[in-house]
Order: structure tokens, then sequence, then C-alpha cells
């Protein structure tokens, strides 16, 4: 009697099925996904796998949480995600997301700080990004550096304002190693102060040296800065004034006032940007004392006050056959 031989049937279908079960795992990991507009969406710090698959879910970036997370595991390559924003587009696969979420292009946010921007400024700007959280005062004049930062959604306003600071430490320390013999300035935080004079004084980079020079050689002789900024900071905070200066201001005694004082004022009027920094701590060999506008943003230098009078007289004759006397 002939043995029966083992049917083969019941490993066929098992393989079958098996076939079947990756040709669906897999592709359902590269299908097009069912989002229908681009997203952005937010990964906080230490956010896992897990809680992601169902924030996808519920924004409609991937069909089922459970099988993103089976898939992302035995497809994926590793789920270390990254912190951050990212932007997820239409009907993109369950791979390209989780392509998205370990990959480096987060969406970069960044907040402005211009030179010359003082504190209650940057309180203010910080304090109108509704995306970050938290309260802050006013900082330190002085003690951020103009720049630009990356922030991300919910981080607290402290932490931004954190960062500012320290690059102003950082790049403080770094110019102040490099300072010349020329430098009137005894100490870093007198380089801050006498760098926001010369910020508040001129809008041309070119210029800043010189200007630098020259109230470096006011300070040297003892001279009176005269510095209009300086008025102003008292009454504003730094502030725009908004209207001439007037006289009883000129006359004012206070810590900041240069035209009353002789020598620095008590502390800076602005946040100074790292060139106006490197202009005090290396300010140009000249032997000017007098400034006065030119009528193109700049200035007219002068080494004598009869030289400077003369410059006076050009920029009030300019101001007048302009209409603005």
């Amino acid at each position: 009697m002939a043995r029966r031989r083992p049917s083969r049937l019941p490993l066929l279908a098992a393989a079958v099925f098996l076939l079947a079960l990756a040709g669906w795992l897999v592709g359902g990991w590269y299908a097009s996904g069912p989002l229908e507009q681009q997203i952005e969406f937010d990964v906080g710090e230490g956010e896992g796998l897990s809680a992601l698959a169902d924030d996808l879910q519920g924004q409609g970036a991937i069909g089922s949480a459970t099988l993103f997370k089976l898939r992302a595991k035995l497809l994926g390559g590793g789920t270390e995600i990254k912190a951050g924003s990212f932007l997820i587009p239409r009907h993109a696969s369950e791979a390209t997301v989780l392509e998205i979420l370990k990959g480096d292009k987060v969406i970069r946010r960044l907040i402005t700080v211009p030179e010359g921007m003082p504190s209650i400024l940057v309180a203010e700007r910080l304090s109108a990004n509704k995306d970050l959280t938290g309260e802050i005062s006013a900082p330190e004049e002085g003690s951020v550096l103009p720049d630009s930062y990356d922030w991300q959604k919910g981080e607290p306003r402290a932490a931004v304002l954190k960062r500012m600071q320290a690059a102003m430490d950082k790049t403080l320390a770094e110019l102040w190693a490099k300072r010349s013999p020329r430098t009137v300035a005894k100490t870093p935080q007198e380089a801050l102060i006498l760098a926001s004079i010369v910020e508040k004084e001129t809008g041309k980079r070119e210029e800043r040296r010189m200007v630098a020079g020259l109230y470096s050689n006011r300070v040297r002789k003892g001279m009176l800065l005269q510095a209009d900024p300086t008025i102003i900071y008292p009454i504003t905070k730094g502030k725009p004034l908004g209207r001439r200066i007037k006289q009883s201001e000129i006359q004012a005694v206070n810590g900041y006032n240069t035209y009353t004082m002789v020598g620095l004022p008590k502390g800076p009027i602005t946040n100074p940007g790292r060139d106006s920094i490197a202009a005090v701590l290396d300010p140009a060999e000249t032997d000017a004392l007098f400034m006065v506008a030119d009528g193109t943003g700049g200035h007219v230098f002068a080494d004598t006050l009869e030289q400077h009078n003369a410059n006076v007289a050009k920029w009030f004759a300019l101001r007048k056959a302009r209409g603005d006397l």
C-alpha cells in the first residue's frame, strides 16, 4: 500500500499569507498618505513615537497610529525623532513622514534684534510673539547682542533672551581679548557703554571706527562727550523721542546726559552691535574732536572748533535749501 505524501498546501498557504502580509506592510509604508494639504507638525523635546503617532493620525497625516508604529519599527530603520517644527507635504507616505521627523529639515524660526535696539524694545518684541511662553522684563541695557536667533513654538521667552545675552557675553569677551592699546575703555563694561553711543550716533558701518576715535579723543582730553542720544535715553529708555530735544533736557543733570557731565554715562544707552564694540576697542587714529551731519546719513569730522563751525554752517545751509528750517 503506497504511503500518502504530506500535503504542501498548508505551507504554500502560509507562504502566500506571509508574502501578502509583507506586501501589505511594505505597500502601506510607501503608499500615498491621506493628508489633503501640507501641515506644520511640532515635535516637543523628548516626545516619543507613540504620542506623535496619535497626533499624526489626529491631524490626518497617517491613517492609523497603530499601523504606523508597527511599520516604523519594522521598516523605519530606527525611530529616533528630532525636536522642532516640520513641514509634512500633502499625501506624504508613512515612510516620508518618519524620514522628515528624523531629519534635519527643521523649520527655522528667527527673531531679529537690529543693531541699536534698546532693551525695552527687545522685551516688547519677545512679548509680542504669541508662540513663545512666559513673562519677561526688559533685560539690562547692553546685555543683548543684536543678531537673529532661532526659537521654537512653546519655548519660554526667558530661554530665548538668555541665548541673546550669552551671545553678547561671548562676543564681548572675544573682542576684549583682541583690544588695541588705543582704546580708552578700561573694562568690558566701559567698552559697552562707549559702543552704545557709537551705535546711536552713526548708521554707517564704515564710520564707526572714526566716531569711536573721536569720542576716544574727547575722553582722553576730559571733554564733554555731548552725544545727543545720551540726553534722550533717560527720557524714553531708548525709544525714539519723536520731537526735538528741549533746552531743559540738554541742561538736565543725571547719570546719562553727556552735555552736563564729563566722561562716560553710568551705563549703555542701547544694545550695540559687534561692529560698534569692535570699533571702540580698535578706534581710528584721528585728531578729530567734532562732527556734524553731512546730509547723506554720515558725518563731516573736524579737528578744531573753527573747522567744525564752518561744517555746521554748511549743514544749516543745506537744511535751509531743503526746506527743513
